[in-house]
């Protein structure tokens, strides 16, 4: 199933109001959007939308409201009428998913960045929306997180998640089904990720730097060396 897209942004112009429409944060001046079924300009349809659809930013000291971990998981749920005798059991079951179950009663500012982002994750997903937004959420992480909040990633979208993923870093596109590549606000581009040596020209005529792997591949490709890309990844 394809259902992790990669939004390629080439500047950092339009991703983050991108976000903000699809999950209803901003309202369109013009047209409409639609999430299953739900015109994000509909007042009446917004606790609704916040269940079809989350959204994580990429600074997560901006989503954390209370102190405690427990606490700031519990108001959201509680905010979409989520009743008092599911909650502990939701919020054990999505910390979990994040690895970050023996930290339910910690105090979130004393985490990580990366923890705090694992946090942010946890409190998305106990919504239990059907569609996940990302707006370059590993940008201030170091390395180790990074590869948390990725292999994160990998597990909701094989528990059936539908992710957006907005990122201006290139070797994060390696992660998804569908990459799109915006510009100016419209999609200059629109491939499978699996397709993208068919795709490098194009995206070097956009501007675009390949990813890291790409290049070891033509690199190695150049001297003689037969590799599959799919051993590099």
């Amino acid at each position: 199933m394809e259902n992790l897209f990669p939004l390629l942004e080439k500047t950092d112009h339009g991703k983050s109001t991108l976000a903000k429409l699809l999950s209803g944060l901003l309202k369109p001046s013009k047209g409409e959007i639609i999430v299953n079924n739900i015109d994000t300009k509909d007042k009446k349809e917004q606790i609704n939308l916040r269940k079809n659809i989350g959204i994580v930013f990429q600074n997560p000291e901006n989503q954390i409201v209370f102190n405690k971990v427990y606490d700031d998981l519990a108001f959201g749920m509680k905010n979409v009428g989520i009743e008092q005798e599911k909650v502990e059991e939701i919020i054990k079951d999505c910390l979990k998913k994040v690895d970050m179950l023996s930290y339910k009663e910690h105090d979130s500012h004393d985490l990580s960045l990366g923890q705090k982002q694992r946090i942010v994750i946890a409190g998305t997903i106990a919504m239990n929306p059907k569609i996940l937004v990302f707006d370059e959420p590993t940008t201030a992480i170091d390395s180790e997180g990074k590869g948390k909040i990725y292999e994160i990633l990998n597990n909701l979208k094989l528990q059936g998640y539908t992710i957006i993923y907005i990122t201006n870093i290139i070797d994060e596109i390696l992660l998804s089904d569908k990459v799109l590549v915006l510009e100016k606000g419209n999609i200059a581009e629109e491939f499978l990720s699996k397709d993208i040596l068919k795709n490098i020209e194009r995206l070097q005529e956009l501007g675009i730097e390949l990813p890291e792997v790409i290049k070891i591949y033509q690199n190695l490709k150049n001297k003689g060396k037969e590799v599959a890309l799919e051993d590099l990844i």
